[in-house]
């Protein structure tokens, strides 16, 4: 006479270890879905254009500075300063 005494699958706890890893990450991946297309991403009107005024206020920093930084350089080098407008 055979006995078998083997239990079912279910039974096993290594086998839900091993399945639950892949079933947490399609759990999530979905509800990563249901996130994305859920809440659109937030459109930003005139993005250009606000950059360019960026640009705008960034220069005009730097142009308030170019006297200071003439004078600077002058009094290290000893060269008399140009009005030279193309270089920064």
């Amino acid at each position: 006479m055979e006995i078998n005494d083997s239990k079912s699958w279910w039974n096993f706890g290594y086998v839900w270890l091993v399945i639950s890893g892949p079933l947490v990450v399609v759990i999530a991946s979905i509800i990563t879905v249901y996130l994305a297309i859920g809440t659109p991403d937030p459109v930003i009107n005139d993005y250009y254009r606000k950059g360019m005024e960026i640009n705008k206020t960034l220069d005009a920093q730097r142009d308030s500075m170019a006297p200071a930084l003439q004078a600077r350089n002058n009094a290290a080098t000893g060269i008399k300063p140009t009005q030279d407008k193309t270089t920064p």
